[in-house]
């Protein structure tokens, strides 16, 4: 492959779109050519740095009108290179943008804040330039699958299609706030990203503090909470304002509108969209829920599919320490979004609609249909299938009601007893530590996917080998073995009646899957499904906090992630409740304070009740066997 320099020889009127370039237009590979640092100014002012990647021939771009790809992303668009040399050599524009006050980009950085209006401004940019035919599609995961729903609620006129991966939206819903818990992948994700590509890694000493204070976070992560002024992240201003404000505001409000689609779906530009998602990633309760949300609103298609994934990683078939078999992953990543693409920017009559992995609206990788032995690499053999369905969640699901009982019984069988609790104390210094589950980019402070769920040195906050459902802090309910599979595909709820002697508190709800002990796991294997969480200040809205009265029966609803698991025959299903995760969510401090500002902790007794005024159980969404 040569490497060259050109400069474009466009037609004069091109002049206008080039004003702002910098640096030379450099050619990547024959058929690509790359202008760098070209700097599109906003509405206020603020240049925003961005790659082109054009079509060539020989080395020289050839002149014409093309669909447009564009990333927006704070993770340096220099790592696009990859994407942008695809495209272009498949007849299109491809456009990589740093986004406000991140890399290469002026301006001050806002989680989400400008990147709707941005969008919009660079949409219009983009629909002037003389290689663009005005029709634009976005791509890109997390962060970057939040910008292109920031963009579509913005809905510029040259926005024609998005496909959000594991993308952030209703941030004070769930995975950001949820259920009034802070999420602490954000906390350390603040930690990461204060000292890359923000404006205060600019100085080199500055840089080197900041990365310091990321080295050792771990130390941070256990004197929570974070106080504006005491760390060294004041030296990245914008970065602490925004998490300390985000860590002391569980209230669901207009402080996390931003990407809040569940209540302005309204806002969405009417186009079609592709929600690609995995049981198993951060963001997989707001995919279906944007799904149901959009499908309402929206008269174009909008398009569903869960693997058993983790965060982007769509391109595998084995998550933490279970393997899913090969066709769990989406080998081409590329290839299948150029499907797409081509279909709804260049009106192409492909696969879409006709044939996998889009033949229908629902895509879906049913888990756990493997034989559960042992691969060469020591994983769980899980295993799964796909299946199309039409919607979501599927028309045929029974919901069916597991109650908890005495002696950590769980069972389709309501309590037939009048008094029947299971009270456990709960102590803020202790917490119950993360084992895999729906984490985004753990980044060494959690373990994404599905787990064995006993301690060892992988495990930096339970080290010990032993097994979770050992600490007295955690309540078990499990069913018998199962005489026949169970599908259970859908969302999840629970409802718990509890009761605590502090005035605030946690309860938390994680589904396993229990495999019965074999040759290659002579212990078992209990595998984490989903989990949930509430905070008690706000079990009755996201709204609003309410403490509780010390010794009062309150009802809690726990929203689990949503999944789609076969637990087969032999298998217990089994539901552990506490109140803690940590450091998936914040720890609560049980006093009341005011959330992130709180001097003291103190020990809760917390109270679960199984009676039949109280019959607390987890709902299942049940799939009947064809």
């Amino acid at each position: 492959m040569s490497i060259r320099f050109k400069l474009i020889n466009w037609r004069s009127n091109c002049l206008i779109g080039l004003v702002l370039l910098s640096g030379l237009v450099c050619c990547a590979a024959d058929n690509v050519i790359l202008q760098t640092n070209v700097m599109v100014q906003m509405r206020d002012g603020v240049k925003l740095a961005t790659d082109i990647y054009l079509p060539a021939k020989d080395g020289t771009a050839v002149e014409g009108k093309y669909p447009v790809i564009l990333t927006r992303m704070p993770y340096n668009k220099n790592n696009s290179k990859r994407h942008g040399e695809y495209f272009a050599s498949h007849g299109y524009v491809f456009v990589a943008q740093d986004t406000r006050g991140r890399y290469a980009s002026e301006g001050i950085w806002h989680m989400l804040i400008d990147d709707g209006p941005d969008g919009f401004d660079c949409a219009a940019w983009i629909g002037k330039q003389p290689w663009s035919n005005g029709k634009i599609g976005m791509m890109g995961t997390s962060y970057v699958g939040g910008t292109q729903h920031a963009m579509a609620m913005e809905r510029p006129p040259e926005l024609v299609t998005v496909i959000p991966v594991d993308a952030m939206s209703n941030i004070g819903h769930q995975s950001l706030r949820n259920a009034g818990t802070f999420e602490l992948r954000f906390w350390n994700w603040i930690m990461l990203n204060a000292g890359r590509g923000s404006r205060a890694s600019r100085d080199p000493e500055t840089a080197t503090m900041l990365k310091e204070m990321a080295t050792n976070r771990f130390h941070y992560l256990v004197n929570l909470p974070l106080r504006r002024g005491t760390t060294p992240l004041k030296f990245s201003p914008e970065y602490e304002d925004w998490l300390v404000n985000a860590m002391g505001h569980g209230v669901n409000d207009s402080f996390w509108e931003q990407n809040n689609i569940i209540e302005h779906a309204d806002r969405y530009k009417d186009i079609p969209v592709y929600l690609v998602c995995g049981w198993y990633d951060s963001w997989g309760g707001n995919a279906t829920t944007n799904f149901v949300t959009l499908t309402r609103t929206l008269k174009s298609p909008v398009y569903l599919i869960m693997g058993p994934w983790i965060h982007g990683l769509q391109s595998k078939s084995s998550h933490g320490q279970v393997d899913f078999g090969p066709d769990a992953a989406i080998a081409d990543e590329l290839a299948w979004r150029r499907e797409w693409y081509d279909h709804w920017l260049k009106g192409i009559d492909n696969s879409v609609g006709k044939a996998a992995p889009f033949a229908t609206r629902v895509r879906l990788f049913i888990m756990g249909t493997g034989d559960g032995g042992k691969t060469e690499k020591g994983l769980l053999k899980h295993g799964g299938y796909w299946r199309d369905e039409h919607e979501w969640p599927l028309a045929r699901t029974r919901y069916t009601n597991f109650y908890f009982g005495q002696g950590g019984s769980l069972s389709s069988s309501k309590a037939s007893t009048d008094k029947s609790a299971t009270s456990f104390t709960f102590d803020p210094r202790q917490p119950v530590p993360t084992i895999g589950g729906n984490i985004s980019s753990g980044d060494g402070i959690m373990l994404q996917g599905g787990w064995d769920q006993r301690g060892g040195p992988h495990i930096w906050n339970w080290t010990l080998p032993m097994p979770l459902s050992a600490r007295n802090d955690i309540v078990v309910f499990q069913t018998e073995p199962l005489t026949e599979d169970i599908e259970v595909t859908g969302e999840i709820q629970m409802k718990l009646w509890a009761s605590s002697s502090a005035v605030d508190t946690d309860f938390t709800a994680k589904l396993l899957d229990v495999y019965p002990a074999s040759p290659d796991w002579p212990g078992g294997f209990d595998l984490n499904i989903g989990d949930g969480i509430v905070r008690a200040r706000f079990r009755d809205s996201e709204k609003e906090e309410k403490l509780m009265k010390p010794g009062k029966v309150y009802p809690f609803t726990i929203r689990l992630y949503p999944t789609s698991n076969v637990f087969k025959k032999g298998h217990r299903i089994r539901v552990d409740i506490s109140s803690s995760n940590f450091p998936r969510f914040d720890v609560n401090p049980n006093t009341g304070e005011p959330l992130n500002d709180n001097r003291r902790v103190v020990s809760a007794l917390n109270t679960i009740y199984h009676d039949t005024k109280h019959p607390s159980h987890i709902i299942l969404p049940v799939i009947p066997k064809l």
